[in-house]
């Protein structure tokens, strides 16, 4: 029965095969809505406005680090039951997700509600006795039971679990989705930031000892191509999911849906968003961002919110968030939400001004000034955006054996990974709507920030 094999045809693994047996653990997860629904998901949000290849979703994705997974479990010699834990937890570590991926988190203040927060509510609904009474029919030999379910949702939410090497597959600095979305967001961006020579990574990977037991780690030989990984993950972070003008456009999107959060109940103009299931659920986010600062138990009001809104949350998708931005389009309308709409649309990019190397606090600060200066412009229309990044923790290292039997963090062997061992690197700039650019005001003011950048670069 081992040797049949189900393949999916895949632009960035090629052929992924899954034996019979491992397709009947997966398949009954693939086929459901809720993993459905991810196809409807893209996984770079609005990368594809800057790279129009970045078209994949989080469906392909989730695919790809289900093989991975599976591939790194058969390598390092898991049991049939442990693969079988590992290739579900690969499969549904992202079934948390809402539209836009990470950006859609924002709507919410100081982002207290993000995917992983609705996992275990997506996850439940597989948690049920139809559910492993349908799955367990076609699996005779590896049933799910709620013990086994459990020890997945720990998996994927990043809870303790007895065999921490099973996790580390899952969640970790050397884990299945890192390998597989590095490599699917270099092809689907044609860039080639993200490539790192995978098949020797998995000839290198190895269960390692270590205090809190045994983990996923590589033998000396594959040394230099994790610090390939390790750079391959820095660069595209700083040219791809930092790009300047795709950060401007995610951060203007929030704007509107914040926008219309906090407006849509009262504004007439609006009125035909508010009965969409988008316009409801924007409306739920509002009064939960009005409420934070009044609630006793923060968890408890976060959980209310999450079990009250889930149903609505869990059929949103992008295209929920593209149909209201052609609604708002062409609304001929002053409101923010609409003339953001607008620049989305119509894809009209805003101005960026690097300013990473300055003194961000002051830069910060004379923006500010400018706004309260010059009432005439709008929030959304000066966009000062600050994201730092971190290549490498130190913190839980990635173990390396050598042929001695010795087990070091890897930055002990190289010299590099040494070098970006915990740094925080810093996106910085100001974003200008291009309906301001000429103005005098905003020109001086960009006259005054570039000075200082090149004053910078100079000394």
């Amino acid at each position: 029965m081992n040797n049949i094999y189900h393949v999916i045809k895949d632009p960035v693994h090629g052929t992924m095969q899954f034996t019979s047996v491992e397709d009947k653990w997966v398949k009954p997860f693939i086929d459901s809505p809720n993993f459905q629904r991810l196809r409807q998901i893209k996984q770079l949000g609005l990368g594809d406005f800057i790279f129009p290849g970045a078209v994949h979703s989080r469906f392909n994705h989730c695919l790809g680090c289900c093989y991975l997974g599976g591939q790194i479990a058969q390598k390092i010699g898991l049991a049939d039951e442990e693969r079988q834990l590992v290739l579900i937890a690969c499969l549904l570590h992202d079934i948390g997700h809402g539209p836009f991926s990470h950006a859609f988190e924002w709507i919410f203040q100081r982002t207290l509600i993000k995917h992983e927060d609705w996992t275990p509510y997506f996850l439940a609904d597989y948690s049920t006795k139809e559910f492993f009474t349908s799955y367990n029919a076609i699996n005779p030999r590896y049933h799910l039971t709620d013990e086994k379910f459990q020890h997945i949702a720990d998996m994927i939410m990043h809870r303790p679990i007895t065999k921490r090497v099973l996790a580390d597959i899952v969640s970790s600095q050397l884990d299945a989705d890192r390998l597989d979305y590095l490599l699917r967001d270099s092809h689907f961006c044609g860039v080639r930031y993200g490539e790192f020579d995978f098949r020797w990574m998995l000839h290198c990977l190895a269960i390692v000892p270590s205090q809190k037991g045994e983990r996923l780690g590589v033998t000396h030989k594959g040394i230099g191509v994790v610090e390939h990984y390790l750079m391959a993950r820095r660069l595209m972070t700083r040219n791809i999911y930092h790009a300047q003008k795709k950060l401007a456009l995610e951060v203007l999107l929030i704007r509107l849906l914040a926008e219309l959060a906090e407006n849509i109940a009262y504004y007439s103009s609006l009125e035909g968003v508010l009965h969409t299931r988008l316009g409801q659920f924007l409306m739920a986010v509002n009064q939960f961002n009005q409420g934070i600062d009044q609630a006793s138990d923060l968890e408890a009001y976060k959980q209310h919110f999450l079990k009250q809104y889930y149903s609505i949350y869990r059929e949103l998708c992008d295209d929920d968030i593209f149909s209201l931005i052609k609604k708002l389009a062409i609304m001929h309308d002053p409101h923010p939400a609409v003339q953001i709409a607008l620049r989305l649309s119509q894809r009209n990019m805003p101005k960026i001004l690097r300013l990473e190397q300055l003194d961000l606090l002051h830069s910060e600060q004379e923006l500010q000034e400018f706004k309260s200066k010059y009432t005439e412009y709008a929030d959304w229309q000066l966009l000062f955006i600050q994201t730092p990044h971190q290549s490498y923790s130190g913190e839980d290292p990635i173990l390396v054996i050598n042929e001695h039997g010795l087990v070091q963090p890897i930055d002990t062997y190289s010299m590099m990974i040494h070098a970006i061992s915990d740094k925080l690197e810093e996106t910085a700039f100001l974003a200008i709507d291009k309906g301001i650019v000429e103005d005098k005001p905003v020109i001086a003011l960009m006259d005054r920030l570039s000075r200082k950048v090149k004053h910078h670069e100079i000394n």
